[in-house]
């Protein structure tokens, strides 16, 4: 049984991983205005999405979606995505690897 749920693990995470260039695609068709090229965003009031967790930005996303989450922009957003596109978008801006330097 553990070997079948490594196995299975290993193959979502695959999946996943592959989604990356789409997720991109979406990300510079949908998110770039607000949340930057690269997941930096040129707004102050919009959050930088880059280097996030997949499963936290997935989360977030549906959060949206369904209503549970409230943001007049990202709500009507939110909406129109499919459960692959919101996999998609998240494998890209987990994708991103982040620097950060202390004070």
């Amino acid at each position: 049984m553990k070997k079948f749920a490594f196995v299975l693990a290993l193959c979502a995470f695959n999946s996943f991983a592959n989604d990356v260039a789409e997720g991109r695609a979406k990300a510079d068709a949908a998110c770039s205005l607000c949340h930057g090229a690269n997941g930096i965003a040129g707004m102050p009031s919009a959050p930088n999405l880059a280097g996030q967790q997949a499963i936290y930005l997935s989360e977030q996303l549906k959060n949206y979606r369904s209503g549970k989450r409230h943001h007049e922009v990202m709500g009507v957003i939110a909406k129109s995505l499919t459960d692959a596109e919101i996999a998609n978008l998240s494998a890209w801006y987990s994708a991103i690897k982040v620097t950060v330097e202390a004070p």
